[in-house]
C-alpha cells in the first residue's frame, strides 16, 4: 500500500518538519502485522513528496487470530486484498508513524503546522464500496479536488476489464493535520471494514477526529455507521453527540439566510477554509489579543479558543440573539475559570465608536462589510482604522465574480439575502488600498477557496498591517 503527499509550498522541504521525518533518510517502523517505510522520492525547495509504504505480512494477519469474520483455515484468510489497499491498516499506520503530524504538532515549525499549504495526496489502490460517486461524496464536501481512475484487473490483458479499485488523487490547500485526519477517518469508511474490534473507544476517537467537520458533512450518518462497523447503539450515540451543539432554536430569518449561504458554499467547505486561513494569518501576524467584529454564532471564536496562542479573545455582534447562540455553542457557563477569562462577548455596532474595541493586536471582520449599507462604510472605516486602530485588521468578503460557478444560484442574485452588495476583486482591492493609504496601513490580498483562472477564488481577504 502506497500513500504519497506532495507540496509546492515554498520551501517545499518544510514538509519534512511537518511530518517529523527527515527528507534525507529512509526510515522503517515496526507496526502490527508488518512494517511501514517513510522516504522522499523528491525533495527540492520547489517540490517535495513524502511516501508512506505499508508492507503487510498476510500470514501474520491470520496466525493466532480469526480475521474478517471468516472461519479459520479458509483460503480467503490468506488470499485477499488486505496487503495492497488503503484500509484501516493504513489509518493505524498514519496514527503510529505520523502521529505528531496527525495531531497538528510541529516542534520546529509550530506556526507552519496550522498554516494551510497546497497538498496533493495520491493513493495507489483504494477500495470504494459504493463506487466513485461515494468516494466523491466523502471528499468533495471537504473541499478536495478528487481525481479517480479505475485500476485494471491486469494491464497486460485489457479485455479483462477494470477492477473495483481506484487510484485516487486528492488536492487541496489545507493543513497536513486536516489531510491526515480526513484520510484516517474516511479510508476505513470507503473500505466499509475495520481489521480490529470496534467499541466505545472508537466512538470517542471518531468524535475527536471529526471535530469541526463531521457534524456538518452531508454523508454524516453513513460515515458514522461504517466507521463504527454498523453497530446501531454506537452509531445512534455518536449521531446524538455530534448534534448536541445544534439543538438551539434558530432566530428565524437571520439564521435561515445564514444556513442558505452555507448550503450554497457547502461543496467547497468554504467556511472551514476561511476560518483555517484566518487563524493561520493571525498567528503569522503574532496577534495574541483579537476581537471579532460581527462574530455571529462564534465559529471563529471557537477556533481561537482551542489555540493557546490567543491570550485574549472578544466577540462583538449587534444581535443579542446571535451572542446567546455563541455563548451556548462555546459552552461559556461550563467553561473552566481560566479558559473563561480568555474570552468576552458583548453587544455593539460596527459603525459607532466604542472604546471596548481598542487595545487588541488584531481586529477581524469576517464576511461582515457586505452587510453594511454602502453609505455607512465610511463610519465602519473610522471605527476600525481610526478609533480602534489595532496593529492589524483582517477582512474577508465574497468575490461576486465567482457567483457564476454556483449552479444553484440564479444569475444576478447575491449569496445572502441580507447582503447590501458583493464586490469584484478590483472593487475590493481599490477600496482596501484607499483605506490603507488614508490610515497608515499596508495591505495584502489572500484568495480563499479553489482558484478559478477566469473568476478567481470565492472569498477574498485583505490583511492590513501597520
Amino acid at each position: 500500500m502506497l500513500l504519497t503527499i506532495t507540496t509546492t509550498h515554498q520551501p517545499a522541504t518544510d514538509l519534512g518538519y511537518l511530518l517529523a521525518k527527515h527528507p534525507d533518510r529512509c526510515q522503517t517502523f515496526a507496526i502490527n502485522y508488518g512494517e511501514a517505510h517513510v522516504f522522499y522520492p523528491e525533495a527540492t525547495a520547489e517540490r517535495c513528496t513524502a511516501a508512506l509504504v505499508l508492507d503487510i505480512d498476510p500470514i501474520g494477519l491470520v496466525r493466532g487470530r480469526q480475521q474478517f469474520g471468516r472461519a479459520r483455515g479458509t483460503l480467503a484468510q490468506y488470499v485477499n486484498d488486505r496487503p495492497y489497499v488503503a484500509s484501516s491498516f493504513l489509518s493505524v499506520a498514519i496514527a503510529q508513524v505520523l502521529g505528531s503530524a496527525l495531531r497538528g504538532a510541529c516542534k520546529d515549525r509550530p506556526a507552519l503546522a496550522s498554516t494551510p499549504i497546497p497538498l496533493i495526496a495520491n493513493l495507489s489502490v483504494v477500495p470504494c464500496r459504493g463506487g466513485e460517486a461515494f468516494l466523491r461524496r466523502l471528499f468533495e464536501p471537504l473541499g478536495y479536488e478528487v481525481t479517480a481512475r479505475r485500476v485494471p484487473l491486469d494491464e497486460a490483458f485489457p479485455e479483462w476489464g477494470d477492477s473495483p479499485y481506484h487510484r485516487v488523487t486528492l488536492a487541496k490547500t489545507t493543513t497536513v493535520s486536516d489531510l491526515l485526519t480526513h484520510l484516517y477517518v474516511l479510508l476505513p469508511v470507503l473500505d466499509n471494514h475495520k481489521h480490529y474490534w470496534v467499541g466505545r473507544d472508537e466512538l470517542d476517537k471518531l468524535l475527536e477526529r471529526g471535530q469541526g467537520w463531521l457534524a456538518e458533512h452531508p454523508e454524516r450518518e453513513e460515515i458514522v455507521s461504517r466507521y463504527l462497523k454498523h453497530q446501531r447503539s454506537l452509531t445512534r450515540e455518536a449521531i446524538e453527540r455530534l448534534l448536541a451543539d445544534d439543538d438551539i432554536d434558530p432566530d428565524a430569518a437571520d439564521e435561515h439566510n445564514e444556513r442558505a449561504e452555507q448550503a450554497l458554499e457547502r461543496k467547497l467547505t468554504l467556511n472551514d477554509q476561511r476560518l483555517g486561513t484566518i487563524i493561520a494569518v493571525l498567528k503569522q501576524l503574532g496577534a495574541r489579543r483579537v476581537i471579532d467584529l460581527g462574530c455571529g454564532e462564534g465559529k471563529l471564536l471557537g477556533h481561537m479558543l482551542r489555540d493557546k496562542d490567543f491570550a485574549k479573545i472578544a466577540g462583538v455582534d449587534v444581535s443579542p440573539r446571535a451572542l446567546e447562540i455563541a455563548a451556548a455553542r462555546l459552552k461559556l457557563e461550563r467553561m473552566p475559570t481560566r479558559q473563561r477569562e480568555r474570552i468576552e462577548l458583548f453587544q455593539g455596532s460596527l459603525t459607532y465608536g466604542d472604546s471596548r474595541f481598542s487595545g487588541y493586536d488584531a481586529v477581524c471582520a469576517i464576511e461582515v462589510i457586505e452587510h453594511i449599507d454602502p453609505s455607512r462604510l465610511q463610519a465602519f472605516e473610522r471605527v476600525v482604522f481610526e478609533l480602534a486602530r489595532p496593529g492589524a485588521v483582517v477582512i474577508t468578503t465574497p468575490n461576486v465574480e465567482y457567483n457564476v460557478r454556483f449552479e444553484s444560484l440564479p444569475e444576478g442574485k447575491l449569496r445572502h439575502r441580507d447582503h447590501r452588495f458583493e464586490w469584484t476583486r478590483t472593487q475590493f482591492e481599490g477600496w482596501a488600498r484607499r483605506v490603507a493609504n488614508e490610515h497608515g496601513y499596508s495591505v495584502r490580498f489572500v484568495p480563499i477557496g479553489p482558484m478559478d483562472d477566469a473568476v478567481g477564488a470565492p472569498t477574498q481577504m485583505g490583511v492590513f498591517a501597520r
